[in-house]
């Protein structure tokens, strides 16, 4: 393995993009192999030798003043083979991780024997970075015949599109005399998922006033079956088994907690820049991404179907193919990375019409932030079937000096109107607000 050091901080290069796919990264121009400041010296020795020596009428000096000539002029031709001969591969393990897990760059180094020493480093966003002071760098003195191999750790912190890269190198004789620098590698884009949490269970999504269907939208039509079910994934319970599906199809079912709302689910994410507070993985826009993310998964899987807006009803996600009907598996993926790329919005208002593509289902769960009472007029004149709203009191995220109170209002006053409303304070856990929206949580602080 080659040997590897940390570079000394002057010669940190300018700092990395963070996590924006569109941005594109500043690349500097290749430079061709030159002569280091050692080389130039020798090779303006070497001349001054020579002239020297002519003058003198000293042969022998001519002779010594041309070999030192000769000799910078022969790093460089090595330095310039050294440079095409180079071949780098970057390998990003897993290609997709959620965000606060840990992953690797491996670095792939072959070509040419090195006749000194290949000095790399790799551009990261400091959010995504082994340190947040140096960029991850190397020092490989030599090439096996298999090359070099040399990894990192990444861990990101926060969810978005990561460009790695572009990766630069420096490589010099022996003597130290020519080198050369350029980009050896471009840039890699990595995904960072927002974080899944495994939930159970499922909220009332239908309005509680009276003449809109308190009972819900889920009771079974004629046809269907008494018992939904799924097949087993690891971690179910076994007491969930559904044995006599499992002799019939020769593999483990296991029944789903309720029944699937058959008219679908839309979750309304509000992601207005103005309604979140805090900074980075610990804000509450993060937190209201994860959450979305962690409900979207559990009710695919559970066989439901998911629509995902924003705080306008513009749908975020372009529906994606067929989902399997018991696992929805393959909607998975694409909701996962739609929310990943989410950026916040920069508009006031809350609780447009939706699209007329979403149609008008009878479960809406919104994750809101800051609501006034306008946002609450306008979301009940948006969405007036009710559904189940989950408001974050975000001024547990910042320093607010009256914690709660303009939360629990807004959750009144939708509660007034026929829905139903979650409070959701500062340092709750996903699981713990989804067992508050269903009713489940037995510890203190349950259901506000």
């Amino acid at each position: 393995m080659p040997a590897a050091r940390d570079a000394p901080p002057g010669d940190r290069p300018d700092p990395a993009p963070g996590p924006l796919a569109d941005v594109p990264g500043t690349v500097r121009k290749e430079r061709p192999a030159g002569l280091t400041v050692r080389g130039r010296s020798l090779l303006a020795g070497g001349l001054a030798m020579i002239v020297c020596a002519v003058v003198l009428d000293e042969r022998d000096l001519v002779r010594v003043g041309a070999f030192v000539v000769l000799l910078p002029l022969l790093a460089l031709l090595v330095a310039l083979r050294s440079r095409r001969t180079l071949q780098v591969t970057r390998a990003l393990d897993p290609a997709r991780i959620q965000a606060g897990e840990s992953g690797t760059a491996l670095l792939r180094i072959a070509g040419g024997s090195l006749l000194g020493s290949l000095r790399i480093a790799d551009t990261v966003p400091d959010a995504a970075g082994p340190s947040d002071r140096y960029p991850p760098r190397f020092t490989v003195h030599r090439l096996g015949r298999r090359g070099a191999r040399v990894g990192y750790p990444l861990r990101p912190a926060i969810r978005g599109a990561y460009r790695i890269g572009p990766l630069r190198g420096r490589g010099t004789d022996a003597l130290g005399l020519a080198e050369f620098r350029h980009d050896v590698l471009a840039a890699d884009r990595w995904l960072v998922l927002p974080r899944v949490t495994a939930l159970t269970g499922r909220p009332s999504l239908s309005s509680t006033a009276a003449g809109r269907g308190a009972e819900g939208g889920s009771k079974p039509g004629a046809g269907t079956p008494d018992v939904l079910i799924r097949p087993y994934r690891q971690g179910d319970e076994l007491r969930r088994v559904h044995w006599r599906s499992s002799a019939r199809r020769d593999e483990l079912m296991v029944r789903l907690d309720d029944r699937p709302d058959p008219t679908g689910v839309t979750l309304l994410l509000d992601r207005r820049d103005a309604a979140h507070r805090g900074h980075g993985a610990r804000s509450s826009l993060e937190w209201a991404v994860e959450f979305t993310a962690s409900v979207t998964v559990h009710l695919l899987r559970r066989g439901e179907a998911v629509t995902l807006v924003d705080e306008s009803g513009t749908r975020l996600d372009d529906g994606g193919g067929a989902l399997d009907p018991i696992s929805g598996e393959d909607a998975v993926p694409q909701r996962l990375e739609t929310l990943a790329v989410l950026r916040p919005s920069a508009t006031d208002a809350l609780g447009g019409a939706p699209d007329p593509g979403t149609g008008q289902p009878d479960g809406v769960l919104a994750v809101l932030g800051a609501t006034a009472p306008q946002d609450v007029t306008a979301l009940i004149a948006a969405w007036p079937r009710g559904g189940h709203a989950i408001l974050l009191d975000v001024d547990d995220w910042s320093s607010g000096t009256s914690p709660g109170r303009p939360a629990t209002l807004a959750a009144a006053a939708l509660r007034r109107a026929g829905w139903q409303a979650t409070v959701v304070p500062g340092g709750t856990s996903v699981q713990g607000a989804w067992a508050d929206a269903c009713g489940t949580r037995t510890a203190p602080g349950g259901p506000r």
